[in-house]
């Protein structure tokens, strides 16, 4: 059986462990710390065996090269001969096999250039998505525009709605509240609101969430619905009436939120 659980890092940091029972065998994804790794692979009496990587910053491959003097393990990663220790450089619709699941490489770039995604489409559908998706946002645009982004996000989006998001980082509770500023009077985001802050009131991860959630209370994904669009025109943030200006606007108003 897969097992697929975080690890803490830094402040705010998921490293995803992936592992099965049977083989003790284990991959993680963007491992930007070493020693969480180290310590839950021993806590588990895990092997590593793998790592999947998303994009070239510290906070994702810091780790990298510490793990791979350690276990020799193979490294999955995209094509940026900058990343330190990526055996296998990877780009669309490669196939790499983690633990026997076939996950297909998707290209995600905007936050970074180089950003790809790991798809798995199974009977539970599973993405890596590093930081260009996130639980009711999405990431900086750091190196892309706002018109890679968006294409970006809308190939996340054209998933299965059942497809399990694993993203990078707990910014939910930040990403909602700006998304109730978008959109207040959004009820399935209102009731997401609650669950969240239910879900860390308890000390737990408020992912994976899943493409359907994120289609109904992430406004990132939200540009084209004629509800944002008349809330932000409510609101005297946009005048326009194309997908990729809304979420121009929305982006410019998360960076300054």
């Amino acid at each position: 059986m897969l097992n697929i659980t975080p690890i803490n890092a830094f402040t705010d940091n998921y490293i995803w462990l992936l592992y099965d029972d049977a083989t003790r065998q284990a991959f993680v994804v963007d491992p930007g710390d070493a020693e969480p790794v180290i310590e839950t692979l021993r806590t588990l009496q895990l092997d590593l065996i793998g790592i999947l990587v998303t994009h070239h910053h510290f906070d994702h491959v810091g780790g990298v090269q510490t793990l791979c003097d350690r276990f020799t393990p193979v490294v999955y990663g995209p094509m940026n001969p900058s990343i330190d220790g990526v055996t296998a450089r990877v780009s669309a619709s490669d196939t790499v096999d983690v633990l026997g699941m076939g996950f297909t490489v998707l290209e995600v770039p905007g936050h970074t250039l180089d950003h790809i995604a790991y798809f798995h489409d199974g009977t539970t559908p599973i993405v890596f998505c590093g930081d260009t998706l996130f639980a009711g946002g999405c990431g900086r645009l750091f190196e892309g525009n706002p018109p890679m982004m968006l294409q970006s996000l809308q190939s996340l989006a054209a998933l299965p709605s059942a497809t399990r998001v694993y993203c990078a980082h707990e910014y939910t509770l930040a990403n909602l509240a700006f998304a109730k500023a978008v959109e207040p009077q959004n009820e399935p985001l209102l009731d997401r609101i609650a669950a969240a802050q239910a879900t860390r009131t308890r000390g737990e991860p408020t992912v994976p969430s899943n493409i359907a959630l994120e289609l109904a209370t992430n406004p990132f994904l939200r540009c084209d619905n004629l509800q944002l669009q008349a809330s932000l025109q409510a609101q005297g943030k946009f005048d326009g009436d194309s997908t990729l200006e809304a979420f121009t606007t929305v982006r410019a108003w998360k960076d300054n939120f």
